[in-house]
């Protein structure tokens, strides 16, 4: 901003002074007998009469192209000037009102939370938005523990289609502040003995925005997701609508939602169910297109806990129940069943730690064919666990814990011990060129002993590397550091991605690496004659392959039908239900 603000006591002394200066500019020196703006002094009423500013000062602060505000952490306007160019100047008489005279309410809120996040954080706050059709750019700066300097740019125009696309800005939900209120509205139910509910909403997607592309990123595509949510009801309806509620934010990936006044669990569930289909629309940023998988959980006062801590405890475990369950979509109530099964995850942990430590956990095998002449390439291994009494345990159950308890890594380089013993069966059995295929865990991948793990494996005679595969699923593999790949291609070891298309992937990195092959998820070929997109899916994921010279694989072939229609689209490695019959010849006993 080609220029400065000095900011001035009510009584013309610069007792409160910033001088606010973009990159290469230099600021105007400010005179008490001009100041371009005044403020109220600190416990001064805005409504005070103060000396009127000079012609001069005023004509000056009317040609600053960029609009500068001060304002205090209640979102009250304290002085203002400026805005040549924005075309956002605020309604004349806004100072010392709060921001919603002057301006549309998003816009207001908006400026707002920029200004509680700069004092909190101490820090420049940024964000962007879009208000009749143009996109503005906003940078606030702490001034005191009571208030920030605000200055708005217009950045140009917006397009029509984009406008509500694009990701309006980074900012967050004021956490602290929904904590005080949350508290508040726990004690003022419990006081009056009237109903109150709490939803807890986890964001599948965001922590995976976060690691691979980009923190502020993940910020941005949660905050535009947030911004497009239906305005919740002033006051609950007497025959049964959804009683009124307030949005929170625990975490980057934890929503909260306050029921008032009701806690009946059909309104609810609809509310509950209409914001989390919001929640999952997609969400444009730029040429990328990202989905957040929203999954609901529902604590009751009175019914379920006592204690704001408590509800907010039950309703994450509910949220957690419905992320681990089958259908995502289904918003799961908090009940005495889910505090049996925390007590017996706490049981079935410390039998997974066992479990690690016996080596009762290893690899079952399927086998990879050619899919025209039916020949093995190749013995997929997966994990396998079968307990002693409650028998086989789903590896989606055990894996999440393990995530959950450190274990995983424990977990992953002892299967990986194992493989030695599991490749003499399988030598002894299979053809020369046939491959064992290991599937690494993520916590291991990421280990600096990874790399070390394998090379052990290979040098201790366990496995030659020319016969070895080491499969890593697509959203992890992009996440690493190119010289890992590198590293295992020099060797010996055959490198396949895993679970292509399933999330996030980088074309880049699929070019630059010694990769063999491309393994699509399970579930786009399983309905890949059924679902036109899942149709398209595969195709585009068989071309790239073809594309970077590398050997497409496809996970799910259960029938001929689909075995045909992948051969048809140039994939020519399969595994699934068709070869059951193969999986039980090649298993080690």
């Amino acid at each position: 901003m080609p220029g400065g603000l000095s900011f001035a006591s009510a009584s013309g002394r610069p007792s409160v002074r910033a001088i606010l200066c973009h990159p290469g500019s230099h600021p105007i020196p400010a005179k008490p007998d001009s100041a371009l703006l005044r403020a109220p002094a600190a416990g001064a009423s805005p409504a005070l009469p103060h000396r009127p500013a000079s012609p001069d000062g005023d004509a000056l602060l009317d040609a600053l192209p960029d609009l500068a505000l001060l304002v205090g952490r209640d979102g009250v306007l304290l002085a203002q000037g400026g805005g040549r160019d924005a075309g956002l100047r605020p309604r004349a008489g806004g100072t010392g009102r709060p921001l919603e005279a002057s301006w549309p309410a998003p816009v207001a809120t908006l400026l707002k939370q920029l200004t509680r996040k700069a004092i909190a954080q101490r820090a420049t706050a940024e964000a962007r938005f879009a208000s009749d059709g143009a996109e503005y750019g906003a940078q606030s700066w702490p001034r005191g523990p009571d208030r920030a300097v605000c200055i708005i740019r217009r950045l140009g125009c917006c397009a029509a289609d984009d406008r509500e696309s694009a990701p309006q800005a980074s900012v967050r939900l004021d956490r602290r502040g929904f904590l005080r209120r949350f508290k508040e509205s726990t004690a003022w139910a419990a006081m009056r003995e009237t109903p109150l509910a709490l939803a807890v909403i986890h964001l599948d997607g965001v922590a995976d925005i976060a690691q691979v592309l980009a923190s502020r990123l993940s910020e941005q595509v949660t905050s535009a997701a947030i911004r497009r949510l239906p305005a919740p009801p002033q006051a609950a309806d007497s025959q049964g609508a959804e009683p009124p509620w307030y949005l929170g934010q625990l975490s980057d990936s934890l929503l909260a939602v306050v029921f008032e006044g009701g806690a009946e669990r059909d309104p609810i569930e609809a509310c509950v169910a209409r914001i989390c289909a919001s929640l999952r629309q997609p969400v444009h940023a730029g040429d990328a297109e990202f989905h957040l998988t929203p999954c609901a959980g529902v604590a009751i006062l009175g019914r379920d806990a006592a204690t704001p801590k408590l509800l907010l405890e039950q309703a994450r475990a509910a949220a957690m129940e419905a992320r681990r369950g089958a259908a995502a979509q289904e918003i799961r109530f908090f009940s005495d069943t889910m505090r049996l099964r925390a007590l017996a995850r706490i049981d079935l942990t410390r039998e997974l730690r066992d479990a690690i430590a016996a080596g009762d956990i290893r690899l079952r095998y399927t086998g990879r064919h050619d899919l025209r002449t039916g020949r093995l390439t190749a013995c997929v291994g997966y994990l396998r666990w079968q307990h002693p009494l409650r028998g086989e345990i789903r590896p989606a159950e055990f894996l999440a814990l393990a995530a959950a308890t450190g274990l995983a890594t424990a977990l992953s380089r002892a299967v990986l011990a194992h493989v030695r013993e599991d490749f003499a069966v399988l030598a002894a059995r299979c053809a020369p060129d046939v491959h064992v295929s290991f599937g690494a865990l993520r916590h291991h991948i990421l280990h600096e002993d990874f790399l070390g793990d394998v090379s052990r494996l290979i040098e201790e005679g366990g496995v030659p590397a020319e016969r070895l595969e080491v499969r890593i699923a697509e959203k992890v593999f992009i996440t690493r550091d190119s010289a890992q790949s590198r590293a295992l291609g020099r060797l010996g070891v055959r490198l396949v991605v895993d679970e292509v298309a399933r999330g996030m992937g980088s074309l880049d990195a699929l070019a630059r690496a010694p990769i063999w092959g491309l393994q699509l998820d399970r579930a786009w070929v399983a309905a890949l004659r059924t679902d036109p997109v899942a149709g398209r899916v595969c195709r585009a994921a068989i071309e790239m392959a073809a594309a970077l010279g590398l050997i497409a694989i496809g996970n799910g072939v259960d029938d001929a039908a689909t075995r045909e229609t992948l051969l048809a689209i140039g994939c020519a490695h399969g595994s699934g239900d068709l070869y059951r019959d193969a999986e039980l010849d090649i298993t080690p006993r």
